[in-house]
């Protein structure tokens, strides 16, 4: 997803295997799907040098920023 004109940020919080949680932000527009930002944060964590994240869906966190 691209931060763009029309987007809002959403921070989703993903638990890895070493037991601490990740929180990445992620600009998307304000309908969209909570799985496509898990898919996002999930991405961004996987391309990182942190513990692998759970690739649970009901295990993230997804809140929007100033909502």
């Amino acid at each position: 997803m691209e931060h763009g004109y029309g987007c809002e940020c959403w921070l989703v919080a993903l638990p890895a295997v070493d037991g601490k949680q990740y929180v990445y932000r992620v600009y998307a527009p304000g309908d969209a799907l909570p799985a496509d930002l898990f898919w996002e944060a999930w991405h961004c964590h996987d391309e990182s040098a942190f513990p692998r994240a759970w690739d649970l869906f009901d295990a993230a966190v997804i809140r929007r920023m100033g909502a």
